[in-house]
């Protein structure tokens, strides 16, 4: 079996960023010479990537609470980014511009394979460190369920987005044995949100995306339940990690992971559509790995 042509495409494309800046960055980090011992950095400034999923100016906006949190526990200045897609932001991770990231778990595991970073921290919501990707369909297209999808057009987020990529499309491979272009027509539209208002709007039969970000929309009005159809949902996975760049000084990651671990407000966790973090470590996504080979997504394609 063979890597989906977008996905490849899209790898392609990001390996030829890396592979020009190799030569300047590596991963980021000079290369210590002769007699030169490698420091940790202590920062005054963190730069902190949140996930590109929905609109950048909204994210950041919503994010404001975690900024002033973070500045106050960490005694640094804090700077939010939202990368226009998830390439990008592993990118910028490996050059080092990212000093702390909030990642899909998909996307932690392409950065992971690349680069000096652990995870630390994941999502909790309800209790629980796991999530599910929810299917959805127009109910003018006439699919009921899964099966239905055979010959239509599937619309997907980003190529590393976990629930709106991996999960939906590893969900219609286990539950019907549906492979992309073999049985239906895939169609990357970048976030969450768009996957959604395209697949009411009929540009698209169904989608996947987090289940979370769709509730949201509904509440929110930005969508009519009335027009869909929710075809089921992916088994829980787990959930959106945090991590550090490894360089960081050992009492700074310590004191990052504290503060995650041990943020209660509300209103800072509101926008991260979360009720707290709980530790995790890389061990954890290695259920994401077996999945994306399932799929045929190689991870380690990145460095060949």
């Amino acid at each position: 079996m063979t890597m989906p042509k977008l996905l490849r495409e899209g790898l392609a494309r990001l390996l030829l960023v890396v592979t020009l800046l190799l030569p300047a960055v590596g991963c980021g980090r000079e290369t210590p010479g002769p007699g030169k011992a490698s420091v940790a950095r202590d920062p005054a400034e963190l730069s902190v990537a949140l996930l590109p999923d929905e609109a950048a100016a909204k994210v950041i906006q919503d994010n404001q609470g975690l900024k002033v949190f973070l500045e106050q526990q960490l005694g640094k200045s804090i700077k939010l980014h939202v990368l226009i897609n998830y390439a990008a932001m592993i990118e910028s991770v490996r050059a080092k511009n990212i000093d702390l990231a909030y990642f899909g778990p998909l996307s932690y595991c392409l950065a992971k394979a690349k680069c000096d970073i652990d995870c630390f921290a994941a999502k909790k919501k309800d209790g629980q460190t796991t999530y599910r990707s929810i299917l959805i369909a127009n109910k003018d297209a006439g699919i009921k369920d899964l099966a239905d999808l055979k010959g239509k057009k599937m619309g997907f987020g980003d190529v590393a987005s976990t629930s709106s990529h991996l999960l939906p499309k590893y969900t219609l491979f286990q539950r019907a044995g549906l492979r992309e272009k073999r049985d239906y027509q895939e169609n990357f539209l970048g976030k969450h949100d768009v996957v959604a208002i395209n697949v009411q709007a009929g540009n698209v039969d169904a989608g996947g995306l987090n289940e979370f970000i769709y509730a949201g929309m509904v509440e929110r009005g930005k969508l009519d339940p009335s027009k869909l159809v929710v075809l089921g949902y992916s088994e829980p996975w787990p959930e959106y990690p945090w991590a550090y760049q490894n360089d960081l000084a050992p009492e700074l990651r310590e004191k990052i992971r504290k503060a995650f671990l041990e943020l209660k407000d509300p209103a800072i966790l509101k926008p991260l559509k979360a009720d707290g973090f709980a530790a995790m470590t890389d061990r954890d996504y290695d259920v994401i790995r077996r999945a994306a080979k399932e799929l045929d997504i190689n991870l380690g394609e990145l460095e060949k």
